[in-house]
């Protein structure tokens, strides 16, 4: 089975408190978030969402929601094996005003091969256009 994984990570003025809000406030993504369109449904550990990510949609399952430290889902297209992606989110707190925030996501599947190229250059991009929105948005608050 075929894997790949993609990091990305910004430095930003702001408390993690403040990140993660504007990181869960689903409503607003559509205000400022140029990669994930929508979040839907109630999102705890355990359930299933609604996710409207690059023009495709899935309902993937919550697998990790810590306040102002950490989202992480798992998500499949079509059947478990064929292309698997676990998204994460995560806020690391320096305790002077900053934080880094990661995204990244672990792929997996007969199909990642295939895909290989749109991840490292799309797939990519929109984490890091993202990434310079939120810290955008934190960093008004």
């Amino acid at each position: 089975m075929a894997k790949k994984q993609i990091i990305t990570e910004i430095k930003i003025k702001s408390s993690p408190e403040k990140v993660w809000k504007v990181l869960t406030d689903f409503p607003n993504y559509p205000t400022w978030n140029p990669f994930i369109k929508s979040i839907e449904g109630k999102v705890a550990v355990g359930n299933n969402i609604k996710a409207s990510i690059d023009g495709m949609n899935f309902k993937p399952e919550v697998l990790v929601y810590k306040e102002n430290k950490e989202f992480r889902w798992i998500g499949s297209l079509l059947f478990k094996g064929l292309f698997d992606g676990e998204h994460y989110f995560q806020i690391k707190d320096y305790k002077d005003g900053t934080v880094t925030f990661i995204q990244g996501e672990n792929f997996s599947g007969i199909l990642v091969g295939m895909f290989a190229k749109k991840l490292d250059n799309e797939t990519k991009a929109g984490f890091i256009a993202m990434n310079e929105q939120l810290k955008i948005e934190a960093e008004k608050l």
